[in-house]
C-alpha cells in the first residue's frame, strides 16, 4: 500500500485531490494533514464513504508551529509514496507564530520546508514531492524583488498581500532547489509544483478580504488566471499517482498537468540556495 500525505487535506483543492487518489482504484492509504482535527477526522469519513477506500486517516500538523511539524513528522511511519504540501493561508492573515515568524511566510513556506526534509528519509526511492504554489508568485501588478528571507521571516513593514505573493515564490524556490539537491544526489524521489488558478470557493480566498466584487473582477479582467477545482484537483492527484509523471521533477505545472515555465526571477538559483541555507537555521535543522 501507498501511503500519501495532504496537507491542509480537509476541505479545497487538498480534499479533492484526496478523494481523487482514495477513489482511484489503487493501493493508496491517505493522510488527511490538519490543524483541525474535528475537521481531519469528518473530512477522512467523508472520503471514506464516498470513495469507499478506507485507508484513510487524519493526522493534527499544525504548520504554524515547528512542533508541531515535528510532532506530525515523528508520528508517520516509513514508507511514504508521496507528499502534497498543499495548505496555505491569504495574505491578509497577519503576525507572528509561536516560533517568532512571520505566520503567512511559516504556514506557506517554511513548515512545508520542515515537513518535508524530516520526511525525506522516511520516503520510498521512486516517491513524489508537490508543492501547491500559484501564479501569483509573478502578480500582473507590478514585479516581485527578492530581498533575502529575513525580509519576510521577520518583516520590518507591513507587506500586506504582497506576502502571500512572495510566499508563493518561496514555493518554487523550494521546489526547484530540492530538485537540484536530488539530482546531485543521483535520487530517484521527484519534486515538482502546481498552479491551481484563482479558485474564490477554496478555504484559502473564503478565508481572506476578497470581496465578491474583487471575485468577480478577477474573473472579468483575468479570466486566464482562473481555475477549475475539479480540473486542479485532478492534476495534482495524477501528478501524485500516475506512472507518466514517473521521473519528472523540477517542473511547474499551470492549472493541469501540462509543464510550463515560472517566472524569470524564479529561476534564480542565488536566491533559491539563499532561501534554503536561512530556512534550515530558521527551523534548526
Amino acid at each position: 500500500m501507498k501511503t500519501i500525505i495532504i496537507t491542509g487535506g480537509n476541505s479545497g483543492l487538498g480534499l479533492e485531490t484526496a478523494k481523487h487518489i482514495a477513489g482511484s482504484g489503487g493501493d493508496y492509504a491517505v493522510i488527511l494533514a490538519c490543524r483541525n482535527i474535528e475537521k481531519g477526522n469528518s473530512a477522512a469519513e467523508a472520503v471514506m464513504n464516498e470513495t469507499g477506500n478506507k485507508n484513510i486517516r487524519a493526522v493534527l500538523l499544525d504548520l504554524a508551529s515547528l512542533e508541531s511539524v515535528r510532532e506530525f513528522a515523528a508520528r508517520i511511519e516509513a514508507p511514504v509514496y508521496a507528499l502534497d504540501n498543499n495548505a496555505g493561508i491569504s495574505g491578509s492573515s497577519a503576525g507572528l507564530t509561536v516560533d517568532g515568524i512571520d505566520a503567512v511566510f511559516q504556514s506557506n513556506h517554511l513548515g512545508h520546508f520542515l515537513l518535508t526534509n524530516l520526511l525525506l528519509p522516511k520516503m520510498t526511492d521512486d516517491a513524489r514531492i508537490l508543492n501547491i504554489s500559484s501564479d501569483m508568485h509573478n502578480p500582473p501588478y507590478g514585479a516581485l524583488t527578492w530581498n533575502g528571507t529575513e525580509a519576510l521571516a521577520h518583516p520590518a513593514e507591513d507587506l500586506g498581500n504582497a506576502k502571500y505573493f512572495y510566499s508563493k515564490l518561496c514555493n518554487l524556490y523550494f521546489t526547484y532547489e530540492l530538485d537540484r539537491r536530488l539530482r546531485a544526489e543521483n535520487s530517484r524521489i521527484t519534486c515538482n509544483a502546481l498552479n491551481p488558478g484563482f479558485m474564490p470557493a477554496t478555504n484559502l480566498q473564503a478565508g481572506g478580504t476578497l470581496t465578491q466584487e474583487m471575485i468577480e473582477r478577477v474573473k472579468r479582467t483575468m479570466p486566464e488566471r482562473c481555475g477549475d477545482l475539479g480540473v486542479s484537483s485532478r492534476a495534482a492527484a495524477d501528478i501524485l499517482t500516475r506512472e507518466e509523471f514517473a521521473g519528472v521533477s523540477g517542473k511547474y505545472f499551470s492549472m493541469g498537468t501540462e509543464a510550463v515555465k515560472s517566472s524569470e526571477l524564479s529561476y534564480n538559483a542565488e536566491n533559491a540556495r539563499e532561501l534554503w541555507e536561512a530556512s534550515v537555521k530558521l527551523c534548526g535543522l
